[in-house]
């Protein structure tokens, strides 16, 4: 049962005045003991009191310096990159719809009508979004050029969680190590572009082309599981309806 001090209560007893006297001298010792602590935090404090004021002014500083730069550096700077950029991404439009192809793309890259290219957005734009979707213009215009070796440069510095852009470019890269003869290369950069993401348009068609690759490299079990997922998991897609063959032919090489 909890007891409670009535007001006015002294102690009758030997033992009740030594129990008082025991809680006096602890509560003392905790007064005392948090006492010295406000000291020496007091002296720490008086002591490096310019060191601590130089410290949270620099965190003061690199956050508003942080502040700074995305509004009035940054944002202008995106905002500029995009205008410059219109102008490259409609030759680029142009060229996959139109006819003259070659001419297009060579726009969308070096630019025309006094208007920027993909290289000069890449240029003068480093560190925009702006930048890195010129990266994958740039790539894809090297790649329909038949430039491989550009290709590859400028879809490797491109960055992205699009679902769809993200597995095009690793695709892409694929495909020009496919024209540079570098199969197995190709192979892994198509493996890695139907795994980034799993949707009906570009998991089954570079699971596909993995399975293609895989088979001129001999290795018809891991093409007949690409093919067999397609079949499986993806039945609605452009690849589904072609993958019966493969799958007939990579079962008779792989039980050779």
């Amino acid at each position: 049962m909890a007891t409670y001090s009535k007001r006015g209560y002294k102690p009758k007893t030997k033992v009740e005045k030594e129990q008082n006297i025991e809680d006096g001298s602890t509560t003392a010792e905790v007064f005392n003991t948090l006492d010295e602590t406000a000291s020496k935090t007091e002296d720490f404090v008086a002591k490096n009191q310019k060191y601590i004021f130089i410290i949270i002014g620099l965190v003061a500083v690199v956050v508003l310096g942080s502040l700074a730069y995305k509004e009035y550096i940054a944002k202008p700077k995106q905002t500029a990159a995009m205008n410059d950029m219109f102008q490259a991404q409609k030759y680029f439009d142009e060229a996959v719809t139109g006819t003259a192809k070659d001419s297009l793309y060579n726009l969308a890259l070096n630019g025309g009508e006094g208007k920027f290219g993909m290289l000069d957005i890449i240029e003068e734009y480093s560190g925009t979004p702006s930048a890195n979707l010129a990266s994958y213009y740039a790539g894809t215009a090297y790649l329909r050029l038949k430039d491989y070796k550009n290709a590859v440069e400028y879809l490797g510095d491109f960055k992205s969680d699009d679902e769809i852009l993200a597995p095009l470019a690793k695709g892409n890269i694929g495909d020009a190590f496919v024209q540079l003869n570098q199969k197995e290369d190709a192979l892994g950069y198509y493996e890695q572009a139907a795994e980034m993401r799993d949707n009906e348009f570009t998991t089954p068609m570079y699971l596909f082309k993995a399975g293609t690759i895989a088979l001129d490299l001999g290795k018809a079990d891991k093409a007949l599981a690409y093919f067999k997922r397609i079949k499986d998991d993806y039945a609605n897609s452009t690849e589904a309806a072609k993958v019966e063959v493969f799958i007939g032919k990579a079962q008779v090489l792989a039980n050779k």
